[in-house]
């Protein structure tokens, strides 16, 4: 089955420590799935929120399709998952727990329907940030010292 990466998240690996992924589907308009399919898509700022048993993504922007007419949808509407009951109260529960929270980490096409995937993560404080910017600049240095050596 062909699956084609729309947008991703990266801020969210850097942002928090992923712990656990679901596939969710989106419910779209006509004219989202068009956007979605030209690749106009954001969801960097967006957010995961679960309500009345439901899963909603809040804040995630879908361009205006422009070959629409001027009822168009609203780039940044609250967007309902489609997800199994167990998942969704399995999800509800974790979010309830401290410091955890649903982060949408990539939108991508399978089987030409858009689908999202989404994480359990915990936010990472600043100096696990530091930490992971500091070893990955040392692993850089070990790479040019090796490649310095060999050449």
């Amino acid at each position: 089955m062909p699956v084609k990466i729309v947008a991703t998240n990266r801020k969210a690996y850097h942002n928090y420590l992923i712990q656990e992924s679901f596939e969710a589907g989106l419910v779209l308009t006509g004219t989202e799935i068009k956007s979605i399919r030209d690749g106009k898509v954001n969801i960097n700022d967006a957010y995961v929120r679960p309500e009345g048993g439901e899963l909603w993504l809040v804040n995630a922007y879908i361009a205006r399709y422009e070959p629409g007419s001027y009822m168009s949808h609203d780039p940044t509407r609250r967007r309902r998952l489609l997800m199994h009951r167990k998942e969704v109260n399995l999800l509800t529960g974790r979010v309830q727990e401290k410091g955890l929270t649903l982060v949408p980490l990539k939108v991508y096409l399978k089987d030409s329907l858009a689908k999202l995937e989404v994480a359990v993560a915990r936010g990472k404080k600043l100096y696990d940030k530091r930490e992971k910017v500091a070893e990955r600049d040392s692993d850089r240095e070990i790479q040019r010292a090796v490649k310095r050596r060999q050449g």
